[in-house]
């Protein structure tokens, strides 16, 4: 698996990261999706196998499991300096004070809860999962910066939120002197490009790293446009995405399909390929539940396709409002 620079840093992130929301106790949350311990298992060892060397979750994935998971398997197949961590605060984990947001006392008190999750003594890239607009910037920021200097994170990221505001983040630190994001973990994919706009073209002049999350637009781009799933039958917050414009998305479906009966390949393939051809994106964040997933996003990476190719693929998509925030 290729490594590559995370934005203009110095850290190097797996060319597909492997997204652990669909690992935790699926009695926990939101997601009664989810793989326990012994399903996740194989996963992991194949992904750490296979050369991807960073993973990503968030405290709010099963209420914590997730990270518990993620760190306990980590811990069984590959050694602390040979993998990069990424991890999320913002979302309620409890009532409370302390409990959600991006105050200080907030994130202070969810990155000591995700460290012990995790089982380790610092989060490689430590991100917000959205933006609050209850909580001054600065004070957001400072306390990020803090723990940083504390040594408890080594790197900043932040997700979805409009450009405007990452670029507010992102000079309020610059003012004073504090640590600044390297990474944007957005939605982005061929059912949703409204990033194209504005927020991918700012985190290429910023140098910033861009970390799509929903790279197949919550299995859409994989099957058939009707088909479902139990994931589709039990994803509240996914239900709510990619409804906008149905007739552009099942010409889109419907060009992926095509083209991986052309090329052989699955479509999860080609979807993803179209990804990492775009030159904002560093890595693509990709779940699994099954071992062909992860075999599919590793083949990605390896995957070209033709500029022919990728005109068919996003020929049909008309404009619509982002979404996901």
């Amino acid at each position: 698996m290729e490594q590559i620079r995370l934005g203009r840093t110095g850290l190097e992130v797996s060319r597909v990261i492997l997204g652990c929301m669909s690992f935790g106790d699926p009695k926990q949350g939101n997601h009664p999706w989810s793989l326990g311990i012994e399903e996740a298992r194989p996963l992991v060892r194949q992904a750490v196998e296979a050369g991807i060397t960073t993973f990503d979750t968030a405290n709010v994935y099963s209420l914590g499991s997730s990270e518990e998971l993620t760190g306990q398997l980590l811990g069984e197949f590959a050694r602390r300096e040979e993998v990069v961590i990424a991890t999320k605060v913002h979302g309620r984990m409890h009532e409370g004070p302390k409990g959600g947001g991006l105050s200080r006392a907030a994130i202070f008190t969810q990155a000591e809860a995700s460290l012990r999750r995790l089982g380790t003594d610092y989060i490689d890239l430590y991100q917000i999962h959205r933006y609050d607009p209850h909580t001054p910037v600065e004070e957001t920021m400072e306390a990020l910066h803090d723990l940083v200097r504390a040594g408890k994170v080594r790197y900043i990221g932040a997700s979805s939120m409009w450009t405007w505001q990452f670029a507010k983040a992102q000079y309020t630190a610059d003012l004073h002197g504090w640590t600044r994001f390297v990474s944007m973990q957005d939605q982005y994919n061929l059912l949703m490009r409204e990033e194209e706009r504005e927020m991918l073209p700012f985190c290429e002049d910023q140098g910033v790293g861009v970390l799509p999350w929903s790279p197949l637009a919550r299995g859409r781009l994989t099957r058939d446009w009707d088909a479902t799933t139990p994931r589709t039958e039990t994803d509240r917050f996914g239900g709510t995405l990619y409804h906008q414009a149905e007739d552009s998305d099942r010409a889109t479906v419907k060009a992926v399909a095509d083209l991986a009966e052309q090329r052989g390949v699955s479509r999860a393939q080609i979807a993803l390929a179209w990804l990492l051809h775009r030159s904002a994106v560093t890595a693509p964040i990709v779940g699994v539940t099954k071992a062909q997933h992860l075999t599919d996003a590793i083949a990605a990476a390896e995957l070209r396709l033709g500029d022919d190719e990728i005109d068919r693929l996003g020929e049909h998509y008309v404009p619509r409002a982002s979404e996901g925030f």
